[in-house]
């Protein structure tokens, strides 16, 4: 891919990646209250209209490339705005994966609700310290998440990136950039588009501001 430079006013600082981490858009599972995490599910009509908007929206930053998770909801939105901006195809990092639930992957909220209460309240308070039977424990989890963050700066010096996640690995970032323990619970949660901006150098990780509306409103 031909490298693109950015305009003198908004290029990262010298050495630091300028990046934006996005969550992919709305899946069936998203509506219908199914706990995703390593689970392959697919974009949904809105889903692809909000990849579609999110690539509308990112017209003029000038991004140099694309990464993903490799599940497809991200992957999936990740391809349709890198075609749009005329990119090259994302670059996959499994460390962007959603966070493993283990054995409740897949299992409806409702269904839950029967099964183990008092998990799905954890979960509905996005509980990071929440315990999952064959799952990722937050430790694990976060330590991937960091250095998957980590790895992309570090190959991405003074060049502009856009990231296509999930929620609760934007929550473990959230909490990273703002010095907060990690099991501290974020009471919010990222709407499927919904970005994130940063200058990455190294162990340095800082948020940037973008003033402008999310592209569906």
């Amino acid at each position: 891919m031909e490298s693109i430079t950015p305009s003198p006013s908004i290029a990262p600082a010298r050495g630091f990646a300028r990046v934006c981490v996005a969550r992919h858009g709305e899946t069936a599972w998203n509506l219908e209250g199914i706990l995703q995490g390593w689970s392959d599910v697919p974009l949904n009509e809105l889903g692809r209209e909000q990849s579609f908007a999110m690539a509308r929206s990112f017209v003029g930053e000038r991004f140099d490339a694309v990464w993903s998770s490799p599940l497809i909801r991200a992957r999936e939105c990740a391809e349709i705005i890198a075609g749009e901006l005329q990119l090259a195809p994302p670059v996959i990092h499994t460390g962007l994966m959603e966070r493993g639930f283990g054995v409740i992957q897949g299992v409806p909220k409702t269904e839950l609700a029967e099964l183990n209460p008092a998990l799905l309240q954890q979960i509905l308070r996005r509980n990071p310290a929440a315990e999952f039977d064959g799952g990722e424990s937050i430790d694990e989890f976060a330590d991937r998440v960091i250095d998957a963050l980590e790895d992309i700066g570090a190959q991405s010096a003074s060049k502009r990136v856009l990231v296509i996640t999930h929620g609760w690995v934007m929550d473990v970032i959230t909490r990273h950039i703002r010095g907060l323990p990690r099991d501290t619970i974020l009471n919010m949660k990222r709407r499927n588009g919904e970005s994130l901006w940063l200058e990455v150098s190294g162990l340095s990780v800082r948020e940037l501001h973008r003033p402008e509306a999310d592209p569906w409103n």
